[in-house]
């Protein structure tokens, strides 16, 4: 979940260092800090807080370093705490859990080395120092054999001013070569905008860095060939726009990025092959985390609704702990955003290993989780900064409904895609709608809690809401099923509680309406989004934003743009940056 960064090449490093963090930063903005080689000696500045508060660093000399943005795991957001660790001759910057870290301290502690900090990645550059004599890359192999848990690591060495080495498993790690540097981060969008040719490492892989470029190695040390990734530079460092934050220009994009979801799947290479498993498969399981997760329970609604075939969604850091039942003709559909959601890749190579046909749906090329499944669809949301989901949300949901289609053509149905195209459109005209969202917010400023009501499919998108609303306005909220409110729940309702109902089905409006009369008889202001007119003045009704109509299996596509906007609104009124809210972090590489 951290951010690591790497240079060595004929600039200064300081500069390439920060700005990459900057690009790091929705992987963690708890501390930062860069150690840069000068004079054959290590320098090192850190800080608690954000890049920008290392901004007197970028004028410091030294043509080799690397840096780190950290979100906290072991021991508390500090300067100490801080990556980069050094000891001794070595520095290190680590993303990843060292599972052992105890046992190996405890050795450590016991040949009479001392710690400066709480982490458990510290224990690298000791392990280092212990095993290096005089061949850094060998010492990485041999400190990486001791290693229990997920690392991507990057280390120099006082002794070696021209070189560094990096190891990785399962936490991602590029490295590059070009306009003469060499260059190491936990993701390309850092060096993306040099141009240079990068490569992905694999599990158990080392890379050594110089003035030689790039070279890769296996867990034996001997050389591999790498192919060179495909990207656009441009696509994955993208800016602002003109947009205030990366969450409303994304929220923009949304439109743009559902079309091409819809398009690329019927256009993808794998399809015909998709379609043959799809005809034998019986039932499905879905293992994701977080906003994926709600994608999920969204796809379960429609498959089940539109196919007839059983869906099990599953949390993944729970299915991969439970032994799960996995029968023949299991399709396991795996959603993550970044592909390296630490969780939902143990989940989904536990599925396949039980026998299922495993699905990526992801959003990010090259990423851990393309290179376990039997079959990938990319989202085609292009790269997403700010930490909240919202147009890989969408992106997700007409991908997933687009498998909805086909799998039930291959049950001898009829075929959606349609409609799902036609809801580019759709989704267009609803987003003008949501600017209707602004006039909520002095009922939402002093509210204690907030809660979202739905049936169905509104349901899926309340508990979508509810999560984007905790996430950047640091508001308590809960999604509910609109008919389980009066078992328990209803207590925590007064005049203080705002309330928000989904109601996009008709077949589900009035029974969903109950749920509003119980709050509104107890005080509290309800906010109506929906797709049928005829509830928008309704006297319980504080305020409404009224959808376009769609079919009730695809309307969270919809739903959700005004709770994303309602989320992004809000946040911004109580002062928050809703690009980088506070113990979150984008990726989450750890469990």
């Amino acid at each position: 979940m951290c951010g690591i960064v790497g240079y060595y090449g004929k600039e200064n490093a300081a500069p390439f260092l920060l700005d990459g963090l900057k690009k790091l930063e929705y992987r963690g903005y708890d501390s930062a800090g860069i150690a840069l080689l000068r004079g054959g000696k290590i320098n090192l500045y850190r800080c608690r807080g954000r890049v920008r508060e290392l901004g007197s660093a970028r004028r410091e000399k030294g043509q080799l370093g690397i840096g780190h943005t950290r979100w906290a795991t072991h021991g508390a957001p500090s300067e100490a705490n801080a990556h980069p660790h050094v000891y001794g001759k070595f520095a290190i910057v680590h993303n990843g859990i060292i599972e052992n870290q105890f046992e190996l301290k405890g050795e450590l502690l016991a040949r009479g080395d001392t710690f400066s900090s709480e982490t458990d990645s510290e224990v690298i550059a000791h392990l280092l120092a212990y095993y290096y004599e005089g061949d850094l890359l060998a010492a990485m192999q041999k400190t990486a054999g001791r290693l229990k848990g997920s690392y991507a690591v990057a280390a120099m060495c006082e002794e070696i001013p021209d070189a560094l080495v990096c190891a990785r498993s399962k936490s991602p790690l590029v490295v590059g070569e070009g306009n003469g540097g060499v260059y190491v981060a936990s993701d390309l969008s850092a060096i993306a905008a040099r141009g240079v040719a990068l490569y992905a490492l694999g599990d158990g892989e080392f890379a050594l860095l110089n003035g030689k470029g790039v070279t890769v190695y296996d867990r034996d040390l001997t050389v591999i060939p790498k192919e060179p990734l495909e990207y656009d530079p441009e696509a994955e460092a993208p800016d602002k726009r003109g947009y205030r934050h990366y969450m409303r220009k994304e929220m923009a994009e949304i439109p743009a990025v559902i079309g091409k979801s819809c398009i690329d799947f019927a256009r993808d290479p794998a399809y015909e092959e998709l379609t043959r498993v799809l005809g034998r498969t019986q039932r499905i399981h879905i293992v994701a985390c977080g906003t994926a997760y709600h994608s999920g329970l969204c796809a379960k609604f429609a498959i089940e609704s539109l196919c007839r075939i059983p869906v099990e969604v599953c949390v993944a850091s729970e299915y991969r702990y439970r032994n799960p039942i996995v029968p023949p003709d299991t399709l396991a559909l795996a959603v993550t955003q970044s592909g390296e959601t630490a969780d939902t890749l143990a989940a989904a190579e536990l599925a396949k290993q039980a026998g299922a046909y495993l699905v990526a749906v992801t959003n990010v090329p090259y990423s851990s989780i393309t290179r376990i499944a039997d079959t990938v669809l990319f989202t085609g949301a292009g790269r997403e900064i700010a930490v909240a989901a919202t147009k890989s949300f969408n992106a997700q949901l007409e991908l997933l409904y687009c498998i909805a289609s086909a799998l039930a053509e291959s049950k001898g149905g009829q075929s959606y895609f349609a409609e799902l195209h036609r809801l580019i459109e759709t989704v267009a005209a609803a987003e003008k709608s949501c600017e209707e969202v602004r006039g909520w917010i002095p009922y939402f400023l002093g509210a204690r809690s907030v809660f979202f009501l739905g049936r169905g499919a509104d349901y899926a998108a309340a508990l979508e809401g509810s999560l984007k609303l905790k996430e950047i306005t640091y508001l308590p909220s809960e999604g509910y099923a609109a008919g389980e409110l009066k078992h328990g729940t209803l207590a925590l309702v007064d005049e203080g509680t705002p309330v928000v109902a989904l109601l996009t089905d008709p077949a589900l409006a009035e029974k969903t309406m109950n749920a509003v009369h119980e709050v509104y008889a107890r005080g509290a202001n309800v906010f109506l989004i929906t797709s049928l007119p005829e509830y928008v003045s309704r006297k319980e009704v504080s305020s409404a934003v009224l959808l376009p109509a769609c079919r009730a299996e695809f309307s969270p596509v919809l739903s959700v743009l005004p709770l994303q906007a309602l989320a992004y609104y809000l946040s911004i009124a109580r002062g928050n940056n809703p690009d980088k809210p506070r113990n979150l972090a984008k990726s989450v590489t750890v469990e």
